[in-house]
């Protein structure tokens, strides 16, 4: 219902921190998802005193408050589908500290996490975190969905580097747990409750964040197999053999054969229907010796052609390629449906396997690449189209809920990085279950008892 009257007060009292034109509005009604609604008005707030205020106003008129970071997820996760208000946190990016004698970085949450990772480095220092989206997420939206990346394998996702936050609670009370030591066992984990709790339990507004030495040199490799399941027995020969890369990414032969159409015949082997990419880190002649060894077992594995990179340039460039994989997809045509499963590391031979023969059987294409170190698997379903050029969804979607289905019948996990949001909505009471969904519930209106806060979403009403 609208919420006029009060948007006009709100307005008084903050000025230029809220906006109600149209402009703004449409802007703010959608994530990289295909969902849009709305909001009666988008909050700049600038500090967490601000934030708390726009809270304690909100939940008194019954106003939904939908927390917003950068505003490129996957899930829908930031649609004001109940209309109120966006709360965006765009004006709080200020990097406060970076603090290498205690081992921390203090960032306010609209802080990009290229400009953090840049400002740690230029101390010799390391936030590890990255996602792809990292020139353009935020720290706080990070936060929000525990976001991944492709070092995930040896650093872990977000959640291990959050030592403390500021949390604004839906009733306008500012929160302050955790803190800036490295070890922190007083009471329950407050801070982890709130990292992946999708802007439903409170407003991430300041985050402590663990950083660490950076490591002084880098190589990657990139290797074609002729098979597929050559490339993923790759994956494990290289963690038996006693490795652990920061990143080691797959892509099947779907997406190489897109990549070959977009980048030219030569920029992989004609016969590639399986590619590996790996990156290392730690001390140089470590890195060099774990380079040719690891070199070694992908030739053993049955590599028909592998690339080697021992400067940033030419590490760049290996990942640059990976970049491409995604823009090589665009360039079909067809529209993208981009599920970021997680399976066992072991079940991952099954899962192409499995995305094959739905291809076969309904002659949608089913590309497959990303993070197999972790068994993070970007799954995308190329929706075709018809005869009028209009994307055919019906079909897709039925892949996707098949796709689901397998995952969590495989003790898989239906998102490894992008969230439930709106889009996964509807599988999230299967994909966890009837005690965990009461539990979700229970502390959702414990924290939020209005509902006022992100409301719509993870089917939690």
């Amino acid at each position: 219902m609208p919420h006029g009257d009060a948007i006009l007060e709100l307005q008084r009292m903050f000025g230029d921190v809220i906006a109600t034109d149209a402009g703004t509005l449409a802007e703010y009604a959608h994530d990289k998802w295909h969902a849009s609604a709305l909001p009666e008005a988008v909050a700049f707030p600038r500090s967490t005193e601000e934030v708390a205020e726009v809270l304690k106003f909100a939940d008194a008129h019954g106003i939904p408050v939908t927390p917003r970071g950068a505003g490129v997820g996957y899930v829908g996760g930031c649609v004001p589908v109940r209309g109120g208000i966006v709360l965006s946190l765009e004006r709080m990016n200020g990097i406060l500290e970076i603090n290498p004698a205690d081992g921390v970085a203090v960032a306010q949450a609209g802080v990009l996490t290229a400009d953090l990772q840049d400002a740690c480095e230029a101390q010799g220092w390391f936030y590890p975190p990255d996602p792809a989206s990292r020139k353009e997420s935020s720290i706080g939206g990070n936060i929000a969905t525990n976001a991944g990346g492709p070092r995930c394998l040896k650093y872990g996702v977000t959640r291990p580097y959050v030592l403390g936050l500021t949390v604004v609670l839906a009733d306008g009370r500012i929160l302050r747990c955790g803190g800036r030591t490295h070890k922190n066992k007083q009471g329950f984990d407050l801070v982890g409750l709130f990292v992946g709790s999708e802007g439903m339990l409170g407003v991430v507004t300041e985050a402590v964040l663990r950083i660490i030495p950076a490591p002084p040199a880098r190589a990657a490799l990139r290797a074609s197999f002729p098979q597929f399941a050559l490339c993923a027995k790759a994956v494990q020969d290289v963690l038996q053999g006693g490795h652990l890369p920061c990143a080691l990414e797959i892509t099947d032969a779907f997406t190489l054969a897109a990549a070959r159409d977009y980048l030219g015949p030569t920029v992989l082997p004609a016969d590639a229907r399986g590619h590996i990419i790996i990156e290392i880190d730690g001390q140089p002649d470590a890195v060099a010796a774990e380079q040719r060894a690891i070199a070694d077992i992908l030739r053993a594995t049955g590599a028909t052609e592998i690339i080697t990179a021992s400067t940033a340039e030419d590490v760049e460039a290996i990942w640059q390629l990976r970049r491409e994989f995604s823009y090589s997809l665009k360039a079909t045509g067809l529209t993208k449906l981009n599920e970021d499963i997680v399976i066992p590391r072991s079940r991952l031979v099954e899962l192409v396997e499995f995305c094959e023969s739905m291809q076969r059987e309904t002659g949608i294409p089913v590309a497959c690449f990303g993070h197999s170190g972790d068994g993070n698997i970007h799954t995308n379903i190329m929706v075709l189209k018809d005869a009028q050029g209009r994307d055919i969804r019906e079909p897709a979607d039925a892949l996707v809920d098949r796709l689901f289905q397998w995952v969590v019948a495989h003790g898989g996990s239906i998102t490894g990085e992008h969230g439930i949001g709106l889009a996964k909505a509807k599988w999230f009471p299967q994909a966890v279950g009837p005690i965990a969904l009461d539990l979700h519930r229970t502390l959702k209106t414990a924290l939020d008892p209005n509902h006022t806060l992100n409301p719509g979403k993870m089917g939690l009403e």
